[in-house]
């Protein structure tokens, strides 16, 4: 555990210490799955077989329609923006108002001309965004074949 980080000085105000403090960096946590600007990123399995490439992205809590998936050029990006309001009344005042925007993307290179882009394909469903990227058939393996001798 880091108790501090520490710069050119030998040691951090206090209002440094506290800010680090919430913003997670006091403590080891792991930000392997932080962006850079500290959202979380969803966890992502990839997978490849003879015919395909398939990546499962977890983003319970989201619909569909919160995602946007291209590919260009060999690179698939995968984002998401959702927009959360909460609010409470007592009558008609009000008590308590949450904003929420959360957004994430992620991208994977595929190395050109590998993926047939004309039939990738995406669903969401049980909370996993399932993306299918089929491998263009001239790159897919062949079975060895026999040659006759004369």
């Amino acid at each position: 555990m880091t108790l501090a980080r520490l710069s050119n000085r030998t040691m951090p105000s206090f209002p440094s210490l506290i800010d680090r403090f919430f913003d997670g960096e006091l403590m080891d946590w792991n930000r392997s799955n932080f962006s850079s600007t500290d959202t979380t990123l969803p966890a992502v399995n990839v997978k490849e077989n003879d015919n395909e490439f398939m990546i499962d992205v977890a983003a319970p809590g989201l619909s569909k329609d919160d995602f946007k998936v291209n590919y260009d050029n060999g690179r698939l990006t995968i984002s998401s923006e959702k927009k959360n309001e909460l609010e409470e009344k007592d009558g008609d005042k009000i008590t308590r108002r949450e904003f929420s925007y959360e957004s994430f993307q992620r991208s994977f290179t595929v190395a050109e001309n590998v993926v047939d882009a004309e039939k990738i394909a995406a669903n969401y469903k049980d909370g996993i965004l399932h993306i299918s990227l089929p491998k263009r058939e001239e790159v897919k393996p062949k079975p060895a074949k026999e040659i006759s001798i004369k």
